[in-house]
Parts: structure tokens; sequence; C-alpha cells
């Protein structure tokens, strides 16, 4: 161990907590970071006291091993917040997750009923592949939902198509979330927390800057050292040995050796940097992949309190602000002076396009004029702001990215000394609390030559925590591959958001029917409908009658969809039944045929 020097470049979530708990195993890392603090995407910034998350950390995780460092650097700095977060559609304001009267009155009964007809529609023809985003979510959500909520917003987000963008970010970002769970947490508190939906997290009272902060300040108290403001310029390597880092800070140029590396850089931007330069095949996967950037525009507005939320999805195509943070509403003392209120309005974009190359005031004139339009700040009161620009924030999943990072991928893991963690050292789009639990594997993998899978540590793959957690307990893998892939083959009905999909059509299909029928009038109002009274007790086609039409057409929709889901989910165990019983008797018979 004392031989042992490693170098970890990089002092965001990933670095950070490599470094800390290289330190828990008497080593002396060095942190190498180019920006001015540390942090990365997670740090706070500071303008005339007012402090700016770059994003909205919510320190939320199913992870023990992660949650147990939270508590070991920051117990008493922790706020337990209420989470309330809307979206801006249609300058309208929907509450997320979704509460039933506030989502019939915001999108009306003709788009509610269209949209539970079209999430009818895509569980009886789902698409048979899902390999984009659209089919993705199309497949759990239905196509007009997917229109109304998920389009605009995501390709604002991503800047491409949701044609183009790969499924596996929606099954990362939303993995467990589906109509039925966002229908059901509307009226019932679910058994399971989904990340999506969950209603209360901690927060630091600074921001998540504090944290990573404290454990710099850690790393540095047991030997370790952080540099900031030092870029990484030049890899060595020697064959398969990493060898030393060139930095740059300021004019001084400096080379720093190892005998190991744990990297959080973008993993294009590590190839490129290798010396001698990687194989021409690596480099040029190296430059197709691509990343989305941000920047996030603070304001200070002369209110004391402006809206309740944390924070805002703005899905209006008409605004080109993605999302607005309420950073009073996260921690109240983020805010010195309580007769104020400070903003984010984050816009997402490319370096290098008009938006990224836009000056600070035409930026901060373009926020105010959005957030007012919006109605959630006036004009007027919007004192003052500044600009924060953040690159390299998503790595993007687009068509071929898979392609190019399997062939990374297979390069690097080559390299005897080096590891790569974090979300961009990886080019995955995980949370916060995935991207330290690589840097905590890696470690593992360093000290304690265990094997563990970086590049699959993925948003709510919950064998990792249990791996960490109870590292005794065996998972049958072929097992879980096996029952995956059975259900991207047979997407199953769900009985009970089939049931309620079509008991609502139905209901609200009789209602509309029997009212419109008394509204027509005649010698005999609606002969024909009025022989559902034969079936349905009580029923009259009369304006107090469509109250009891509606009733038990929901009853009767939702044990029709209830049993059609059943019996669609049974024929399939039967086909696949079927299926086995006919592959038991080819492998008997192959054993046979060799006896």
């Amino acid at each position: 161990m004392e031989d042992r020097r490693v170098v970890v470049i990089g002092a965001g979530p990933a670095g950070l907590t490599t470094a800390y708990q290289l330190t828990k195993f008497n080593l002396q890392p060095i942190v190498i970071e180019k920006q001015h603090r540390v942090g990365g995407l997670a740090r706070t910034e500071n303008y005339k006291g007012f402090y700016f998350d770059m994003g909205g950390h919510r320190f939320f995780t199913k992870v023990k091993v992660v949650q147990d460092m939270w508590r070991e650097i920051l117990d008493e700095d922790f706020l337990r917040r209420q989470r309330l977060s809307r979206i801006y559609y249609n300058r309208k304001f929907f509450y997320y997750p979704l509460r039933p009267l506030n989502a019939l009155h915001g999108l009306g009964l003709q788009q509610s009923l269209a949209i539970m007809g079209s999430y009818v529609r895509w569980q009886l023809f789902p698409y048979p592949r899902e390999d984009t985003f659209e089919e993705w979510v199309t497949n759990r959500f239905g196509k007009r939902l997917f229109e109304t909520f998920f389009k605009t917003y995501t390709e604002k987000v991503w800047g491409i198509s949701c044609s183009e963008l790969r499924a596996e970010w929606a099954a990362q970002r939303i993995k467990d979330l589906s109509l039925r769970t966002a229908l059901l947490s509307m009226f019932v508190k679910p058994k399971r927390t989904i990340k999506t939906l969950i209603d209360q997290f901690d927060y630091p009272r600074l921001g998540p800057g504090m944290m990573w902060h404290a454990v710099a300040e850690e790393i540095e108290r047991r030997g370790g050292a952080v540099r900031l403001n030092a870029d990484v310029v030049e890899i060595h390597r020697k064959g398969n040995r990493i060898d030393s880092l060139t930095i740059v800070s300021g004019r001084d140029e400096e080379v720093i050796g190892g005998t190991h590396f744990i990297s959080t850089m973008p993993v294009s931007e590590l190839v490129q940097k290798l010396r001698p330069l990687a194989p021409a095949e690596i480099f040029r996967a190296a430059e197709k992949l691509t990343y989305r950037d941000f920047l996030t525009v603070c304001l200070i507005v002369n209110q004391r309190e402006l809206f309740p939320d944390n924070w805002i999805y703005v899905h209006d195509p008409g605004v080109r602000v993605g999302r607005i943070q309420n950073f009073k509403n996260w921690s109240p003392d983020m805010v010195p002076d309580p007769e104020k209120t400070s903003l984010g309005l984050e816009y997402f974009c490319n370096q290098g396009d008009n938006l990224w190359g836009s000056p600070d005031d035409e930026l901060i004139e373009m926020a105010k004029r959005e957030v007012a339009r919006i109605g959630l700040a006036k004009y007027r009161d919007i004192e003052d702001g500044c600009v924060v620009r953040i690159p390299h924030a998503y790595p993007v999943y687009d068509s071929s990215y898979r392609e190019q990072v399997s062939a990374i991928r297979q390069y690097v893991d080559g390299l005897e000394n080096f590891q790569t963690v974090g979300r961009n050292g990886l080019h995955r789009y995980n949370n916060q609390d995935h991207a330290m639990l690589t840097g905590i594997l890696a470690v593992r993998n360093f000290i304690l030559g265990e094997k563990n899978d970086l590049w699959s540590v993925n948003t709510d793959q919950e064998y990792h925590e249990e791996e960490i957690i109870e590292p005794g307990v065996a998972k049958d893998e072929a097992l879980e591959v096996l029952q995956g892939a059975v259900a991207d083959a047979f997407l199953k009905l769900d009985r009970l958001a089939f049931g309620l999909s079509v008991g609502a059509v139905s209901g609200v299909i009789l209602f509309v029917a029997t009212l419109w029928l008394v509204l027509k009038g005649g010698e005999v109002v609606g002969p024909r409908l009025q022989l559902l009274s034969h079936y349905f007790p009580g029923y009259t086609v009369t304006a107090g009658g469509s109250l009891m039409g509606l009733g038990y057409g929901f009853m009767s929709g939702f044990i029709g969809g209830w049993m059609f889901a059943l019996l669609r989910n049974l024929a399939f165990f039967l086909q696949m039944l079927i299926i086995y019983r006919r592959a038991e008797r080819r492998i008997l018979r192959k054993i046979f045929d060799y006896l």
C-alpha cells in the first residue's frame, strides 16, 4: 500500500467519493480538477451571497452505502424537504405526481378521454420493439400522452428527435413509471417508492456543493490532495499501463506520476488525450460520442415569495427555458435576504451554438422576459442575475452511441492500472448516487481485487445495492436475463390499469350519449338506449339517469377490460408453456439420439 500512488481525475461526486473511499484504506490520493471549485455538475455556485444549484440535486437513494456516506459527512446539515414540482403546459400548471382534479381540469374532459383511449390502443397493439424513446414511452403511456407531455420537453432537453433518442435513456430515468403507476399514485400511496414519484428528499443546507466541499476537506485532512484549476492535457501510457499525467495550472505545466489512475473525465476526451494516441478506430469512436450542455441563468427577484414549487418543468415550445428552480424552496439558507427570492432558469444547448455563445446580459434579459411570460415573477421585480455554463452535462444516447461506447470500453478495459467512473467517464446518464457507486466499486476492484462491472451500474438496478449491502448473496443472473427477454417479447397487459382505462371511457361514453338523447328530445326519448335498463337496474334515459349510466358504464367497462387483459395474458402464458414443452421434447429427443 505504501508504494501505491492513486491519481483521481475529476472532483465531482464520483471522483471525490473514490478518493474518500481510498483514504479509508490509508491511501493518500491526489485529485485533479480543472474547475475553480469541487462538485462537478453537483457543485453550488455563489453570486452576491446567493447560492445556486446547477440543476437541482435531490439526495435520495436506495443504495445504503451511499446513504451512509452522506450521513457520515453531513448529517447535521441535511434538511428533509417536501417535494413539489409541476409541469407548465398549454399555459396551465399540472402537479407532478398527478392529482386527479388538477389533471382533469387542466386537460379537459375531451383530452383526458383521448389520452385514456390512446393508452388502451397502445396496450392492445404496442410497438413490438422498443429501440427509441418514443417507442418506449408510447408503449407505457400511449401516443397521445407522449405527444402531450413527453415529446416537446424531451426534444428541448436533448436537441434531437425522440425517434432518434435511444430507449435506454427512458429505461434508466423513468424505469418503473407508467400510466398505471401515475394513475394509482393519484389515489393511493404506492407500496414501493418509485424514484420519479418520491415526495420527500434530503438536501444540504447550502446546496449540494456543501457536501462535496466537506468531502474534499476530509480527503485533505487524511493526507490526500485536491488540486483545483488544474487541467489534464495529456495522459501518458507505456503499453497497457498509464504512467503519468501532464496538467496545466495557469501558465505552469506539471507531470504527475502514479501507480493507479481513476478517471471521471468524459470518456471521449480521455481517449483523445492519450499519448501515444489510441488506435485510429477507437479515436474515431470517441469523436462520434456527443454531449448535451446547458446553462443556468440565475435571477434575483425582489419578492419574498413567488411560487411554492421546488422546480417546474416547462413544456411550452413558445419559450426556450426547459426547467425553473426556486432555490429558496430547496433551502431558505441559500438566499441571504429573506425579502428576496432566487431562481435558476435552465437552458439546454450545445457548445458553440447561438444560445451557448450569447452574451450574459442578453441571456439574463431573455430569462427575465420568459419568467414574466410564464407568470412566475414580474419583470420589474427582477433586479439582478448571472449566467453559469455547464459543458458535457448529459451524455447523449443517439442512434450510434452504443457501438461507440462498446468499442471504447473494450479498449479502456485493457488498460491494467486504469478505471473510468462517473456519468461522463462511462457515458451513462446516471444520477449522483449511482455515479458515487461506480467510484465505490472501483476502489473495491483496486484494493480488494473484486471484479465489479462499472459499466453496468445503472439507475435503479437494485442488484448492485444488494451486492453492496449483502455481498454474500448470490444472484441468478441467467434467470433475470430470461425474465427480461420474455417481458420484452410478450408485453404484459396490466389488468388494473387496462380495466380503469376501459371503464373510464365506457362510463363517459354512456354518460354523454344519455345526455345527448335527453337534449335531443322527442316523443319517446332514447328507446333503444332505454333497453339497457334490463341489464342496469335503475338506469333511465334522463338527466339523472346519465349519472347512473356513468357508474354502470365504468363498472362494466372495468370488468370487461380486466377480463380481457386476464385472458390475453393467459393466452400468452399458454403459448409460452407450449413452446417450453416443445423445447423439452426436442432436448429429450437429442439425448436419446445421442444415447
